[in-house]
Order: C-alpha cells, then structure tokens, then sequence
C-alpha cells in the first residue's frame, strides 16, 4: 500500500530509516561569528608577521650575524640594512605594539559590558600572556595568543595547519612530556628505593601498610581458604577416594597392630580348633572398625560449618600476626623491591620509539 506524498505533510519532513542510514547525521557545531572569525584570522597574520620580522631584525643587529657577514664579503649590505631598515622596523613593531595595548583595552571594555567574567578586573589575570606580551621585552609571548586562536580555529573546524603538521606537532609534544614524567617517577623510586634500606623505614612500613589493612586481609585470606582448602578437605568425608584411602590405612594399621599382639596370639592358640577362626575375624573386624572411625571423624570434624570456623580463625590468626618479625620484613621488602624494579622496567620502555612519525 503506497502512501500519498503531501509536500506539506509533517510525516515526510522527518526522514525514514533508510534515508537515515544512507546519510548518516553529523555532529553539528555552533556556526561561528564571522566578524570575530576573521578578525581572529587577521591577528594571526598580523602576530605571526610582526613576530617574523622582530626575528629576522634580532638576528641580523647581533654580533654573529656582523661576523657572519664580513665572513662571506656581504658586510655593506648588513651596513645598509642596519642604518636602512633597523630603526623604521622598530618604529613598526613599536606602533604595533601600541595598536595590541589600544585592542587589549577595546576588548577588555567589551567584556566588562557584556560581563563575561565574573568580576571586571578577571579580564587581565585570564590573559596575562596578551598583557606581558605588550611589554617589547617579553614580545615572546605574543606567541601564546597566535597558539589559542589557532586551536579555537581548529575546534570550530578549519584547517589552520596541515594535519601531517599537527601529528608531528603532537607527537614531539607526547615525547618531551613522556621523557620528562619518565624522570620524575625513575628519580622518585630510586629514593624511595634508598629509603627501603633503611632497617627504621622498613619496620614502619610494614607495621603500617599490615596495620591499616588488616581487615582486608583476614576478608582476602578467607576467601582464599574457602576457595582452596575447604573443597579439599570436604573431599575426605563421604567415598570419596582420599576419604576411603585413609580409612583403609586406619583400617590396616590397625590390623597391623593386632598381629604383632604376641600376648593376643597366645591366648587365641589356647582354643582349639576355633582359635585361628576367631583370630581371622577378629582382625578382619579391626580393619572395619578403623575405617568407620575414620568416617566417623571426618563426618563430625569435616562438616561445613566446623571447616568455615576454621578457615576464619585461621585467617584471623593470620592477618594479625606480629610484625615484629625480621623473616616477615625481608620477604615484604623483597616483594616491594621487585615490584618497584619491574615498574622501572615499565617506565624505561620508551612508547614513543614505536611510532611511525620517527619515519622521516
């Protein structure tokens, strides 16, 4: 049954579920202020021009590049660039200097009267960078401001550099942040490894970590022993085969015993006839009676709730035994350093030198 298209009708505004799948919906942005969007590009230009030119001009007054140039026979054009271009260059980067004063302080009023921090005077503090950088010696971190409006410009969307550019970018970024956490934990564990030696340090310690967690412990031990020892020992009762085996070692050593009774032999042999009969069965009823012992036993002492009881006291006893133990010390101490070795050998392991990007 077709339905009838209606070119008003609310049903075909939303679409189906085949046009759903065939045009997957993408994330929407915030369609960005095109004023501000290209006034944040104009100052990128403008920064990054003025900067290049402060490079250039720093470089080329120093005493290397005066060397440099007598060196290669080019030390008229140096001359004339440094009585030529130098002062009306600095006389540009000082009236551009005034103009990011005059644009700071237009932006600061801005946000005043639109309130976007929640004091006035917040304005300076969150862009400390744009306000040190007015200053011609710290004219450095104007940088900073050409870095923010980039990675705002990336987050709306636009392509402000290469996206090869921006992996190597943010490889080099991970590897000087790695090496430099790598050496703060390596440093950190040898000293607390130097500190392990010391007798004092490792008896407190101890002392405290089993102090703190001895709860935990008793809770940890006997769920171990529930899981491990008690099945064991539920084996032993009904016929199981460790159950019946020792039975029948009772049984037979009881046996035993009775054979080697010299004093039963003599008075078996004073009946006749029937003597060697009666001592048959009565040794035949010393082994049933060894093994229905050991049944016995086990059916009374291996019950759940005794097994459980004992698991509990065991664990008890366990978790609160006295530290004050130089065995217990150097076992604890040995774990400790093994795991702080391995978790060296973790850390030493350099994830960067297993990254394509090392491929120039």
């Amino acid at each position: 049954m077709s339905v009838p298209s209606n070119a008003n009708s609310p049903i075909d505004s939303n679409p189906l579920p085949n046009q759903m799948n065939e045009q997957p919906l993408k994330p929407q942005r915030p369609a960005p202020n095109r004023l501000k969007l290209t006034y944040d590009i104009v100052m990128i230009i403008a920064i990054s021009i003025d900067l290049l030119l402060i490079s250039i001009d720093s470089i080329l007054i120093s005493s290397f590049s005066v060397n440099t140039a007598n060196w290669l026979a080019i030390g008229d054009w140096l001359t004339w660039y440094q009585l030529t271009l130098h002062e009306p260059l600095r006389t540009a980067g000082g009236f551009f200097t005034v103009f990011l004063i005059i644009e700071l302080l237009l932006r600061w009023a801005v946000a005043i009267k639109q309130q976007v921090y929640y004091r006035w005077f917040f304005f300076p503090f969150v862009h400390w960078y744009e306000v040190l950088g007015c200053f011609p010696q710290l004219r450095a971190l104007r940088l900073f401001r050409v870095v923010i409006i980039g990675r705002r410009l990336y987050q709306l969307g636009y392509q402000v550099l290469p996206q090869p550019w921006l992996n190597r970018i943010k490889f080099y970024i991970n590897l000087l942040l790695e090496e430099l956490s790598d050496r703060v934990i390596l440093t950190t564990i040898h000293s607390y490894r130097e500190q392990l030696t010391d007798p004092k340090m490792q008896k407190s310690l101890i002392q405290s970590t089993i102090g703190r967690n001895r709860n935990e412990i008793e809770a940890t031990l006997l769920s171990m022993l529930r899981q491990e020892l008690s099945p064991q020992l539920q084996k032993l009762t009904g016929q199981s085969v460790a159950g019946q085996l020792i039975a029948s070692e009772v049984g037979s050593a009881i046996q035993d015993g009775l054979k080697n009774t010299p004093e039963l032999h003599r008075l078996l042999r004073m009946i006749p006839i029937a003597g060697g009969l009666i001592e048959a069965q009565l040794l035949q009823i010393g082994h049933n009676v060894g093994e229905n012992v050991v049944h016995s036993i086990n059916a009374r002492l291996l019950d759940a709730e005794r097994i459980d009881s004992l698991m509990a006291g065991i664990a008890h006893s366990v978790a609160y035994i006295n530290t004050d133990n130089s065995a217990l010390e150097t076992l604890i101490a040995s774990i400790i350093a093994d795991s702080l070795s391995e978790f060296e050998a973790q850390i030493k392991v350099q994830q960067w030198k297993h990254q394509d990007l090392l491929d120039f």
